[in-house]
């Protein structure tokens, strides 16, 4: 399922012209050479996919912890059930969320140093701009901790979020190059299909976590061997 990081990463990248298209777009030009322009736009993307990796550590770590308590085929059904109610929860009630546990105060601090990242004009600048501009709000980078939550380690976590980056940088990187927009039709087709893609990923989280034993999507798991690695694990 580690794949699946990489096509919502694909997906995603349609998705980030949007939403973060501006950002990418506004990157100061500098007055280097035209390699000096080529590798900032690298080191953007590179930044954001370094902040997703470790992203992806944390919720690495939360879900190993819910696999030692045994509940590795659950988790793999929440996580389809919160990427479904990523789709269907309107942005309001995600920006209440934000403002309620003060998560909108960090936000705001993060937004101020990425200003001043944007006034350095060294070619690492962009870089620092793309490690903070991974931690911004954005709905496809939910979908894709939701899935990697129910990785089965940590670094599968990591390698998870590091392809859905992977998946999102040929565009972006392009976009940061080119300073164009995708045509507003093809925007819009992408951006409505996001919900259903959401959808069929959701549904293979699930369909894995009921054991049904159909191969690739839905494997049968030995409980007594994983029962046995999580009791060797406490000791």
């Amino acid at each position: 399922m580690i794949w699946t990081g990489f096509l919502l990463g694909i997906l995603g990248s349609f998705h980030c012209v949007g939403m973060c298209g501006a950002i990418a777009l506004s990157l100061p030009v500098g007055k280097g050479s035209g390699w000096s322009f080529v590798v900032s736009r690298f080191l953007y993307n590179l930044g954001r996919m370094v902040t997703y990796s470790l992203l992806g550590a944390g919720a690495g770590l939360l879900g190993k912890s819910l696999q030692l308590a045994g509940l590795q085929q659950t988790l793999s059904i929440l996580s389809g059930v919160l990427i479904l109610l990523l789709v269907v929860v309107p942005a309001t009630a995600s920006a209440k969320f934000r403002k309620a546990t003060g998560l909108e105060a960090v936000l705001t601090q993060v937004k101020k140093t990425m200003g001043l990242f944007f006034q350095k004009k060294g070619v690492w600048a962009l870089g620092g701009v793309g490690l903070l501009n991974g931690l911004l709000p954005c709905g496809f980078v939910y979908f894709a901790l939701a899935g990697a939550v129910s990785m089965p380690t940590v670094p599968q976590a990591m390698g998870y979020m590091l392809l859905f980056g992977a998946g999102t940088f040929p565009l972006m990187f392009l976009l940061s190059l080119s300073g164009k927009y995708l045509q507003l039709g093809v925007r819009r087709f992408f951006t409505r299909a996001i919900p259903y893609a959401a959808t069929c990923l959701a549904i293979l989280f699930i369909l894995r976590g009921l054991n049904l034993g159909i191969p690739y999507v839905s494997p049968a798991t030995d409980t007594t061997h994983m029962a046995h690695s999580a009791m060797s694990s406490c000791h």
